[in-house]
Parts: structure tokens; C-alpha cells; sequence
């Protein structure tokens, strides 16, 4: 169940980024909490669509050469130089707080930065994990990275809850600052890590830093049917159903459960997740129809953000927000497999570059979308709209995907351009 860990540089990371991200979500639900503080409360649903929008253009802007950086340098280089920019600028969020900070912009500023920060680290991230673990433990160390983020995702918001309660906000902000500093200790004791493929000598990776290898990433994703339409789902399903910003409403005022209420709603979808991820770590070798499970899960978690916009009940709230939690996690670990396994190394930074666009921009703009719902019709009626236009869009994006359909894991041969497919082993692990 933990072969992966057996592989110390991957077990390094590993125990890095549960705590990091403990910290990161922490704040980021902090974020949202503060900046319904600091506004009128007419204004309170736009401004907290707004950091949707601030986050998801940094993202955009960089995402492909982000890619590219991660196939052509040192994808534990650019990590470091990003978990170090990330811990600078929560410290400096932390310190303004301390001040007395009564404006809002200076919380969109450094959520941008961040996010551009977290533009370059996520593809240098996620392309170096398979040059941690041999290929036939891959499907593992996928799963286990679910698992701890979905850890994280409970215990940081959970533990934001409580700290903005007892001691106040700047305290979340300051303990993000702090978890930096293990995954970055992570990095630097890494050693003797199999090379990229793709990695090159400093002066010919800056000759090849350029976009025209960043188009190449986009071409090889939208010519590759499988891996463009889970990322269409992926961003059509966070897009429609992005309750989160809209949270510190439920509960201040339809649920009337208060700060700590409001850091146990935004925990529940990783309750659900941590849960269904210690089950995926052993099922998903087991799971045959890959494409008609992935597909199903995406319908569960729409229905379940229905079930949420109408429910009036903290616990029957929670149990929905967690079973938006449990069938992402389905959807998300088999997506993330298709896509590694179906990319080849030279390509697997540029490929998450492009899906950055999606997985990322879908929720930070869903949370603008549903901002400006909300402050037109209310918040029920935005996330129940939400969660019937993820209904709406995965119907159609399957019924257009014959591929993703009959995608399965025993005997599948994706369709990847010959020329773009890995050399060996390109279909999924028997």
C-alpha cells in the first residue's frame, strides 16, 4: 500500500509537502475569511470571487513557460527557488496583518504573487515525481500524493478554523510562512535523483527556454483526445461547482455556525477525499472501465454540490461537501495516471503547464463565476446553477469522447501521435 515510500527522496518530498500544504490551505482559507472581513457586506460575494480571479491570471500568464522550465532545468532547482519566494511572501502577508492591514488589495497583491510562484512549482513538482520512483511504482506514489494532499486539505483548514478563532488571523498566515521551511529542508537532502530525459546542460536549457517549445506542449495535449478531454472535465466540473468561495457566507449566515464551523466546511471535501484516497491506493490498479469510472465520479460530484446549495443542516452540508471531496479524489487520481503515463518525460512539464490552465484556472474562475451569481440571485441559487452546469458539461464532453469512454486499463493503447509517444510501456500498467 506504501511501496512508494520505500524510495527516500520520494518519502522526503512526501513528509515536505503534507506539512507545506497543511500550512498553504491554511491560509488559503484564511484568505477567503479575511477578505470577508475587510468588505462591505453588499460587496461581500464579489470580493470573494475576486480571489478566484487574481489567482487563476498569474496562472494563465505563466503556465507554459512554467512547462518548459520544468523540462529544461532542474526540476528541484525550480522547486526550491519557488517554495522559498512562497514562504517570503505568507511572511509578509503575516506581518501586514499584524499591522493593523484594513485595505483588501494588499491580500489580492500577494495572492497573485503566489500564485505565480505556484505557477512555476507545480509542473516542476509534478514532472520530478516520476524521477523519484521506479514506472511500475508510479500508479502508487500518484495515489500516495493524493492522499497526503487530501491530509493536508483536512487538517490545514481545520486547524485555520481554530487559529483565526483563538488567535487570530495574522497567526495562519504566519504558520504557512513556517511549513515552507520543512519542505524546503526536503529538497536540499534530496540525493542521487535519477535524471530527466529531457534535462539539459544549463546553457543549452536557456537556449531551449522559449515559446516555441511551450507550443509544443500545447499541440501535443490537443492533439492527444484522451488527455485534452480530462482536462476539459476537470475544468468544466471546478468551474461549474466552486462552492468554496462562497463558504464564509454559509456560515455566517445561512448555516450560523461561526469561524470554527466555517474551517470544518472547508475541510470536508478533503474528509471525503482522505478517505476514498486510502481506498484508491489499493483499488486503482483494480479498476478496469477507467474511463466510464472517471466519468461517473465527475456526474457524483455535481450532484453532490446540488445537494449542498439546497441543504440547511451543518452535518448534511458537511456529508455533501465530502462526497464532493470523495468522487473528486476518484476523478482526480484517474487523471492524473492517464496523463503520466500517457506523456512522454520530454513533454510531462509542458503537459502540466497546459493542464495548470485547467485544474487550476477552472476552480479560481469558478470562484469568480460564482461571486458574481451570488451577488446577483443569491448564494443558493449560484451553487446550485453550479452544480447542474457540471451535470450539463460532463454529458457532453463525454458524449463527444468515444476515447475516453472506452478507456480501460488491460490492453488500452492511448491515442498519443505516434512521434509524441513514450518508448516503451506507453498504454496503462496491466
Amino acid at each position: 500500500m506504501f511501496v512508494a515510500l520505500r524510495h527516500r527522496n520520494f518519502r522526503l518530498l512526501w513528509f515536505g509537502l503534507l506539512v507545506s500544504f497543511s500550512g498553504s490551505l491554511m491560509q488559503s482559507a484564511a484568505i477567503l475569511w479575511h477578505v470577508s472581513l475587510l468588505v462591505p457586506d453588499d460587496r461581500r460575494a464579489l470580493a470573494l470571487g475576486m480571489v478566484g480571479l487574481v489567482r487563476v491570471l498569474p496562472i494563465v500568464l505563466f503556465s507554459l513557460l512554467s512547462g518548459v522550465a520544468a523540462d529544461v532545468f532542474d526540476r528541484r532547482r525550480v522547486m526550491l527557488v519557488t517554495q522559498i519566494a512562497m514562504a517570503v511572501l505568507a511572511a509578509a502577508l503575516a506581518l501586514l496583518t499584524w499591522h493593523g492591514l484594513a485595505a483588501v488589495w494588499p491580500v489580492y497583491a500577494i495572492s497573485a504573487a503566489s500564485a505565480a510562484a505556484g505557477a512555476f512549482d507545480l509542473p516542476a513538482r509534478q514532472a520530478l515525481v516520476p524521477n523519484l520512483v521506479p514506472r511500475e511504482h508510479l500508479a502508487n506514489a500518484l495515489s500516495l500524493n493524493t492522499i497526503m494532499f487530501q491530509v493536508a486539505a483536512v487538517t490545514g483548514p481545520a486547524l485555520g478554523g481554530i487559529v483565526i478563532g483563538q488567535w487570530g488571523i495574522a497567526w495562519a498566515y504566519g504558520l504557512n510562512a513556517i511549513s515552507f521551511l520543512v519542505v524546503i529542508a526536503a529538497i536540499v537532502m534530496m540525493r542521487d535523483i535519477r535524471p530527466a530525459r529531457s534535462r539539459k546542460p544549463d546553457a543549452e536549457a536557456r537556449a531551449q527556454f522559449t515559446v516555441h517549445a511551450a507550443l509544443e506542449g500545447l499541440r501535443f495535449v490537443f492533439r492527444s483526445p484522451l488527455i485534452r478531454s480530462t482536462m476539459l472535465l476537470d475544468f468544466f466540473a471546478t468551474f461549474f461547482s466552486s462552492a468554496t468561495a462562497l463558504l464564509p457566507i454559509y456560515a455566517q449566515d445561512i448555516l450560523n455556525v461561526g469561524a470554527n464551523g466555517y474551517g470544518w466546511l472547508y475541510a470536508a471535501p478533503a474528509a471525503g477525499a482522505m478517505v476514498t484516497s486510502a481506498i484508491m491506493v489499493r483499488a486503482v490498479d483494480a479498476i478496469e472501465r477507467r474511463g466510464a469510472v472517471l466519468a461517473a465520479s465527475v456526474v457524483g460530484y455535481g450532484a453532490a454540490t446540488v445537494a449542498f446549495g439546497v441543504s440547511r443542516e451543518f452535518w448534511l452540508s458537511f456529508a455533501c461537501l465530502a462526497a464532493t471531496g470523495a468522487t473528486d479524489t476518484v476523478s482526480t487520481v484517474l487523471r492524473n495516471l492517464v496523463r503520466q503515463l500517457e506523456t512522454p518525460d520530454r513533454l510531462r512539464g509542458r503537459m502540466t503547464g497546459v493542464n495548470m490552465i485547467f485544474f487550476m484556472g477552472g476552480p479560481q474562475l469558478g470562484e469568480l463565476e460564482a461571486g458574481l451569481v451570488a451577488n446577483w440571485r443569491g448564494p443558493v441559487v449560484s451553487v446550485v446553477s453550479g452544480g447542474l452546469g457540471c451535470l450539463a458539461a460532463t454529458a457532453w464532453i463525454v458524449g463527444t469522447t468515444p476515447v475516453l469512454r472506452s478507456y480501460r486499463s488491460v490492453g488500452h493503447t492511448a491515442m498519443v501521435p505516434e512521434d509524441n509517444r513514450p518508448a516503451a510501456h506507453a498504454g496503462q500498467p496491466e
